[in-house]
């Protein structure tokens, strides 16, 4: 055991140091998040919605997050990635500031809802960045690091954020600010310009027939020669539709299940049990699949969050729900690690930020139902009757991304002009 960390460390070294500096932005960046997994409990019980009420304010903050998306995934594309997503990232920071001076007015949730849309503007330049830093035999590694370095922060901050809700609320957005200040000096000092020479694919390891080439033409013209692509973006939809529970059902059904005073600490516990998994788990479970397709990973993963999440409708004891987010949260880590990387391998690198765009926008819509349809359901059916249904969903998923992984197998080895069987 004394030398299988420093061993499976080494699945990490390598990297461009612009990685590495990215890493440890996640880090500071998450170790801050304090206002996201505790605003369902807000506006609920601070400024007394109703589920709702809050699934619609909710569903409107993620809806609005789909435009923001698509204007910076068209801006990094013609502007570069760096600057873009310095903008972006300052300027939602801010809009967290006057959060902890307002109180309970309205004022609040209209920021909230600009941050959201904001934060969309720099989400695709960030996910650019790493796709040009690397290549395809290393970027799983990449993107695996910084889930982790996410996860390494957000292990800390809801637990953090626990604490402060009752008697410190102010310092949830200021603290929220001020670390992703931080975040983004770090990458203005440590990284450069990321934006690659499409007139020279060669320069990055890029031959003929792969699918990063460059090519002309519009993103629509371009998108339509990938349906594949997009039949991926969509089942990761329904993945992270369930997965999204952890930020408005979960919270929801810890309240229902002991309290409204034992509620946001139990609920606060059960995010850094989330965080802690990822963080003890990615890196092994990462060299464990790593000999895997991220299709056929992400396909494991919705039998992971099924099961995780399925659960809920039997338990009542807390250890319970500690050990359903310990098997959901296996499922986020396979998901999180594998989607970009099958993007970035399978979108030409002249229109990577409009298409790492469209999945947030895609993802961005099933998650911004999310909150309003499960919001609904809760009103018709109960909290508890959630869980079944994330239950088949994730398991039609699973079934749908394991066909997706069979047709690449298949496409594959008929590049290779073989006749071989797919297993």
């Amino acid at each position: 055991m004394g030398r299988g960390l420093p061993q499976a460390l080494d699945y990490y070294r390598g990297l461009p140091r612009e990685i590495y500096v990215l890493f440890v932005s996640r880090v500071i960046n998450t170790m801050g998040a304090f206002v996201r997994p505790f605003l369902t409990i807000f506006l609920t019980s601070n400024l007394g919605f109703s589920e709702a009420q809050t699934g619609l304010i909710t569903t409107i903050g993620i809806f609005l997050y789909v435009p923001g998306s698509m204007l910076g995934g068209y801006l990094a594309d013609r502007s570069g990635r760096k600057r873009i997503l310095i903008t972006a990232r300052v300027l939602a920071a801010m809009c967290y500031i006057p959060c902890a001076f307002a109180g309970n007015s309205l004022l609040v949730p209209i920021l909230l809802i600009a941050s959201s849309f904001i934060g969309g503007v720099g989400d695709p330049a960030s996910t650019c960045m790493v796709a040009d830093l690397t290549n395809e035999s290393n970027r799983k590694q990449a993107f695996s690091l910084l889930y982790l370095g996410i996860n390494v922060g957000f292990s800390l901050g809801p637990a953090i954020a626990g604490i402060l809700y009752n008697d410190y609320l102010p310092w949830i957005f200021i603290g929220d600010a001020l670390t992703s200040f931080g975040s983004v000096l770090l990458i203005a000092k440590y990284v450069p310009e990321t934006m690659p020479d499409v007139s020279c694919p060669e320069k990055y390891g890029i031959c003929a027939d792969s699918d990063e080439r460059p090519e002309e033409g519009s993103f629509l013209a371009v998108i339509r020669r990938r349906p594949l692509l997009m039949a991926f973006v969509f089942i990761n939809m329904m993945l992270w539709f369930v997965i999204g529970q952890s930020n408005f059902g979960l919270p929801l059904q810890t309240t229902a299940t002991f309290g409204r005073e034992q509620g946001p600490r139990l609920f606060g516990i059960l995010m850094s049990v989330n965080g802690l998994v990822v963080v003890l788990m990615t890196l092994f479970l990462t060299r464990l699949t790593r000999a895997l397709r991220p299709s056929l990973n992400i396909s494991i993963a919705g039998v992971l969050a099924g099961i995780g999440y399925g659960m809920l409708y039997f338990v009542a004891d807390f250890w319970l729900f500690v050990l359903s987010t310990a098997v959901w949260t296996l499922g986020e880590i396979l998901t999180a690690t594998n989607a970009n990387v099958y993007i970035a391998n399978h979108t030409p690198m002249s229109h990577r930020g409009r298409f790492n765009a469209i999945m947030s926008v895609i993802s961005g819509v099933g998650m911004s139902f999310n909150p309003l349809l499960v919001g609904l359901y809760i009103r018709a059916y109960g909290i508890r009757m959630v869980w079944p249904l994330m239950l088949c969903i994730s398991l039609l998923a699973s079934a749908l991304m394991l066909a997706v992984y069979r047709h690449d197998k298949r496409r594959e080895l008929q590049k290779q002009g073989t006749t071989q069987k797919v297993v």
